[in-house]
């Protein structure tokens, strides 16, 4: 008996890998047929994507900067595959400098820096942008401004690497010192007690209580960069010190300062942040692919989200992704809700 011959000649998707992308990035798209002809044809909505590998069963194609919406098709000239949808991450701004997290507060405004070389006085140091993605100048008298983090109250909170000094930031962008003395004073991070723990990125993590004592709360190997923090559900902080290596491990310490390798195997990771379940998202690189790696409680990693130069990222209303490049800030619909401290 003669099987039937299937006469869909279409490229056929099987599997398009991570989950999202911004521009720059790359997605792994799965399958057959994909590429009957040469070159491969990727497109994401009307633009056409550039291919770094093309072959019938793999596609690994590049999100351009002009990418539309978040269908990507293979193929064209009525041999299209059905639409594969995926996340792309939108620019809502430009012309920053990000070193690490940006911050979004309960109303959907987002936060970052432009925190400039060693030493360097920038024109404006912290700029919000609102919901309708407009940037203004929020604080224009820092040098260097670094970490951020909002306390429970909605209080933002930076700190300088420049002076060592934590400042609280006014809704009208007037600094007050916080507390200082916090040597190269890079992440910042509240647990819900509301004591703010500092990371010395020359080897010490500081803990503040409300009352601004101070302690020493752990100590780790220095970083060239900086320490980035975050608190997880299980109530230790996370901590990522990017060094010369490209296998860097993520830490976590206990409440009692008590420090362990959470997982290793990172290439230069930065800002960190949890969602609701329990899982953190790290900007850092796996196996050589740079953007977003999401560690489950467990400690199993996968590459989330693609793209090149990311430091740092925080979770949105609307269940999105905010990111933060050298230079610009994105957002994705990432369909995760994020973990409020």
């Amino acid at each position: 008996m003669a099987l039937r011959k299937n006469n869909d000649s279409r490229p056929q998707i099987a599997e398009v890998s991570p989950f999202a992308a911004i521009p720059g990035g790359e997605f792994q798209i799965r399958g057959k047929g994909l590429a009957p002809t040469v070159p491969a044809h990727v497109r994401f909505g009307d633009v056409q994507a550039p291919i770094v590998i093309g072959s019938d069963s793999l596609i690994i194609a590049r999100v351009p900067e002009n990418a539309q919406g978040g269908e990507l098709v293979v193929g064209g000239d009525g041999r299209a595959s059905v639409p594969w949808t995926c996340g792309i991450g939108i620019q809502v701004a430009d012309s920053v400098h990000p070193v690490s997290n940006p911050v979004v507060d309960r109303y959907g405004n987002i936060y970052t820096t432009f925190s400039g070389s060693a030493g360097q006085k920038t024109p404006v140091s912290i700029y919000q942008i609102d919901t309708n993605y407009r940037a203004k100048p929020l604080v224009t008298d820092l040098m260097n401004a670094t970490g951020l983090a909002l306390d429970p109250e909605g209080v933002l909170y930076v700190s300088s690497r420049h002076d060592g000094i934590v400042y609280q930031v006014s809704h009208a962008g007037n600094l007050a010192v916080y507390v200082e003395g916090m040597g190269v004073a890079t992440g910042i991070a509240f647990d819900h007690d509301e004591n703010l723990y500092v990371g010395d990125r020359s080897g010490t993590v500081f803990k503040i209580s409300r009352q601004r004592q101070i302690y020493v709360f752990a100590t780790l190997e220095p970083s060239i960069a900086a320490y980035h923090l975050a608190f997880g559900p299980d109530d230790y902080l996370y901590v990522t010190g990017p060094t010369t290596s490209s296998f860097d491990a993520v830490h976590r310490i206990s409440r009692d300062g008590h420090v362990e390798t959470f997982y290793r195997g990172l290439g230069r990771p930065q800002g960190m942040a949890f969602d609701v379940d329990g899982n953190l998202y790290v900007a850092a690189s796996l196996g050589g692919r740079r953007g977003v790696v999401r560690l489950d409680s467990s400690a199993n990693a996968e590459l989330f989200l693609s793209g090149p130069a990311i430091v740092g990222l925080a979770f949105g209303p609307g269940k999105s992704m905010v990111l933060a490049t050298n230079n610009s800030i994105y957002k994705v619909d990432a369909g995760i809700e994020g973990r409020k401290i």
